[in-house]
């Protein structure tokens, strides 16, 4: 029988929704540098860009309600503005008129970050018997690994 987010303990549900609430914030903050990129790149590339980087924070906008609906679920409130996402998040924002490479290289090192921030909390969250945040998590690790690796892919021969 598996565990629900209802009977974990508080200190064990407040531990992951405060690891959640840093997830969502870096999730927030690329989710705006990806926008960003989509509505600023120019580049011989820009129509390939252009709608990589749409898809791209389409699923972080996804991403975004189902790790605030997960922080609810744990019965906790989630962190809801820039100024609470930009304290939280180990992501930088964009800086102005950068390159299409430039803009490909942070997001990169982005989805990276958020990756290599990812991988302990997986057996984390095992340990803790919530499968349902494990869950979430290893989906996300294979979003941003996939992605990262598709970003990559446009400096390659």
């Amino acid at each position: 029988m598996s565990t629900s987010s209802v009977t974990l303990g508080e200190a064990t549900r407040q531990k992951i929704a405060q690891y959640l609430a840093h997830l969502l914030a870096d999730t927030y903050v690329l989710y705006v540098k990806t926008q960003n990129f989509h509505w600023n790149v120019t580049d011989p590339r820009f129509f390939s860009l252009h709608k990589l980087f749409e898809e791209q924070y389409e699923a972080l906008a996804e991403a975004i309600d189902v790790i605030a609906e997960r922080i609810r679920a744990l019965q906790h409130k989630t962190p809801a503005s820039l100024k609470q996402f930009l304290e939280l998040s180990c992501l930088d924002e964009a800086g102005p008129d950068l390159t299409a490479n430039a803009m490909l290289e942070q997001l990169i090192q982005d989805h990276e970050s958020i990756a290599n921030h990812l991988r302990p909390w997986i057996p984390e969250s095992q340990h803790l018997k919530d499968e349902g945040t494990g869950d979430l998590l290893i989906e996300r690790l294979r979003f941003h690994e996939k992605t990262a690796w598709m970003l990559r892919s446009h400096f390659q021969e």
